[in-house]
């Protein structure tokens, strides 16, 4: 004989709490901070990305060192820092041929230890 479990992910109230929904209405970002913010988070749902930005915590690259690192073709590694670029978590300089990749600010590293902190909690 089974025990009935209640549907703890189901709201079954008519009571609106108008005070609080206000209260959050009020203090929620607009709609295009929030995309934009959805859209930085997309970038970091790549693995390849993601193995880039923690190489550049350690060491400015450019996209040789990257490639022999991750074992990946350099077209493959130049098409996802362009993404990175794009999204401003990565910046580049030029010395003579080559180009140097590093981390944009300070808040890309917070971000993904951010992350990381998350997924080794145990």
């Amino acid at each position: 004989m089974c025990a009935y479990e209640p549907d703890i992910d189901r709201c079954d109230c008519t009571t609106i709490h108008e005070e609080v929904v206000n209260d959050v209405r009020q203090h929620m970002p607009d709609d295009d901070i929030l995309i934009d913010l959805a859209d930085v988070f997309k970038v970091f749902s790549d693995s390849t990305r993601v193995k880039i930005l923690s190489a550049l915590f350690r060491a400015e690259m450019c996209v040789c060192d990257i490639s022999v690192l991750l074992g990946m073709t350099k077209s493959s590694i130049s098409h996802q820092l362009r993404i990175l670029k794009q999204s401003k978590l990565v910046k580049s300089r030029k010395d003579g041929r080559i180009v140097y990749y590093s981390l944009d600010d300070d808040h890309v590293k917070s971000i993904f230890d951010q992350g990381l902190s998350h997924v080794c909690e145990k």
